[in-house]
C-alpha cells in the first residue's frame, strides 16, 4: 500500500476548528483509495486532538531543525507528502525534496493567509469595516511572498475555496496545473433537528485562537449584541470556542445575556438547539466550518460577505448576509421573531449543502490528484521541469535553508 506522509502544523482537532475537520477529511480520502497514512508533527499534543491511531492513522513525533527527519523520511520513504499550510513546507520542504525526491509534495493552504493578512491590515487601517476587497500592495505583502513561494516549490496546492482560486490565478498568475479546488464535502444534513419553536437564543461559535473569530467577539460585545439585546430583551447568546483566553472569559455578563462558554464537547448539540447562528466576521479568509456546521443543523445564520464568501450557491445565503452593523442587527432580530423567513433560509441552507459541499466533491478531488499520485518518476520529473519558477525556487530554498540547518543542528548538539 502506497503512503501518505502529513506534516501538521498542529495535531487534527476537529471538534475544535474546521481546519482539524479539513485536515481528517483529507485523511480519510487517501485511506478511502486504500493509502496508508502517518500524521507527524512537531507540534505539543492539545487537550481535544482526534485520537488517530483508532482511525488506523499513525503517529510520529519529529523535531525542528534537526538530521534526524531526514533519515526517518528516508526510511518510511513515503509515495506522497503533504504539507499543512505554506509555514510547513517552509521548514520541510527542502529536507524532503534531499530525502526523498521521488514523493509527490503537496500543500494544504487552509485558506490563503496572504489574503486574511491583507484584509486584517485593511481593518486596522479603518479602510473599510468588512474589507472584502483590498488594494493590490496589501495584497502583495510578506505572507504572499513567502505562501505563493511555497505553491510553487510543491506539485500541487489544495485550495479551499473558489474564490482564493481565482486570485491566485488572476492576481498572484500562478499557473492552475499547480492548484486544485478542494472545499469542504460530504456536510450530511443532521436528521430530526429542533423546528423553530423549540429553539431559544443565538450562538456564536469559532477557536478563539483564531485572530478573525476573537474580532467577532469583540463586535458583537461592544456594538452588535446590546443593539439586538434591546430588541430582544429575553434572549441571550451563547459564544462558544476551544481555547477561551482570560480576556474573553472576562467578557461574560449573565444579566445581559452574554454567555462566553468555551469549548463546546459537542457542537452539533449546541448548534442545533439555537434559533440563529452570528458569525459578524470582519475579515477572513477560506471557507467558514462554523457556518457550514450551522446549515448542516438547519441553523440560519446572519454573516458578512466575509463569511459568505466561496460557500454561497449563485446569490442565495441561509439566512442574511450583513455587512453593516445596522443591518446585521436588524436581519438577525427579524430571522429570529419570523419562522417563515426563517424556515425558508433553513431550506437555502440545505440546497447550498447540496449543490456545494456534496460527497462528489470528493470524487472530484481524487480525479485531480490520481494522475500526479500514479505518474512514473519520469512524468513527475517532466512536470516538474516544466514548472522552472518552481525548480528556481526549490533551488534557493535549498542552499539558504540546508545551511541554516546544518548551523542550527550544530548549535544545538553544542548546546546539549
Amino acid at each position: 500500500m502506497p503512503l501518505l506522509v502529513v506534516i501538521g502544523y498542529v495535531w487534527p482537532e476537529p471538534a475544535s476548528s474546521a481546519a482539524g475537520s479539513r485536515m481528517l477529511s483529507l485523511v480519510q480520502l487517501f485511506q478511502a483509495q486504500g493509502w496508508r497514512v502517518c500524521f507527524a508533527s512537531a507540534a505539543e499534543p492539545g487537550p481535544h486532538r482526534v485520537d488517530l491511531p483508532a482511525i488506523g492513522v499513525s503517529e510520529q513525533r519529529i523535531a525542528l531543525n534537526c538530521d534526524s527527519f531526514d533519515q526517518w523520511l528516508k526510511d518510511v520513504n513515503p509515495q506522497a507528502v503533504l504539507f499543512d499550510r505554506f509555514m510547513l513546507e517552509e521548514q520541510f520542504g527542502w529536507r524532503v525534496a534531499a530525502s526523498c525526491p521521488d514523493a509527490l509534495r503537496l500543500l494544504d493552504m487552509e485558506d490563503l493567509h496572504a489574503l486574511r493578512q491583507a484584509r486584517h491590515d485593511a481593518v486596522k487601517a479603518g479602510d473599510a469595516l468588512v474589507a472584502k476587497e483590498v488594494a493590490v500592495e496589501r495584497l502583495n505583502n510578506e505572507l504572499a511572498l513567502r505562501e505563493i513561494a511555497a505553491i510553487y516549490r510543491c506539485d500541487l496546492t489544495l485550495v479551499i475555496s473558489d474564490y482564493e482560486m481565482q486570485l491566485l490565478q488572476q492576481h498572484y498568475r500562478v499557473p492552475s496545473e499547480l492548484l486544485c479546488y478542494c472545499p469542504f464535502w460530504h456536510a450530511a444534513v443532521v436528521p430530526a433537528v429542533p423546528a423553530f419553536a423549540e429553539r431559544t437564543h443565538f450562538i456564536s461559535i469559532g477557536n478563539f485562537r483564531h485572530a478573525p473569530n476573537w474580532q467577532a467577539v469583540l463586535w458583537l460585545k461592544q456594538q452588535l449584541w446590546p443593539q439586538i439585546r434591546k430588541a430582544l430583551p429575553q434572549a441571550e447568546l451563547h459564544i462558544y470556542g476551544a481555547y477561551p483566553p482570560p480576556k474573553a472569559t472576562a467578557l461574560h455578563n449573565a444579566r445581559d445575556g452574554f454567555l462566553v462558554k468555551g469549548w463546546a464537547a459537542d457542537a452539533v448539540a449546541v448548534m442545533q438547539q439555537a434559533r440563529l447562528c452570528l458569525a459578524p466576521l470582519q475579515f477572513g479568509a477560506g471557507l467558514k466550518g462554523k457556518l457550514l456546521e450551522a446549515m448542516q443543523c438547519g441553523t440560519p445564520s446572519v454573516t458578512t460577505s466575509i463569511g459568505a464568501e466561496g460557500m454561497q450557491a449563485g446569490t442565495g445565503w441561509g439566512g442574511a448576509i450583513a455587512d453593516t452593523a445596522e443591518a446585521f442587527c436588524q436581519a438577525a432580530v427579524a430571522l429570529y421573531q419570523d419562522e417563515t423567513p426563517w424556515l425558508a433560509a433553513q431550506q437555502q441552507g440545505y440546497q447550498i449543502l447540496q449543490q456545494r459541499f456534496g460527497a462528489e466533491q470528493a470524487s472530484r478531488v481524487w480525479q485531480q490528484l490520481a494522475p500526479l499520485l500514479n505518474a512514473s518518476a519520469e512524468q513527475t520529473s517532466a512536470r516538474r521541469q516544466r514548472n522552472f519558477t518552481g525548480l528556481m525556487l526549490q533551488s534557493h530554498a535549498y542552499r539558504s535553508s540546508h545551511y541554516m540547518g546544518l548551523w542550527i543542528t550544530a548549535k544545538n548538539k553544542v548546546l546539549t
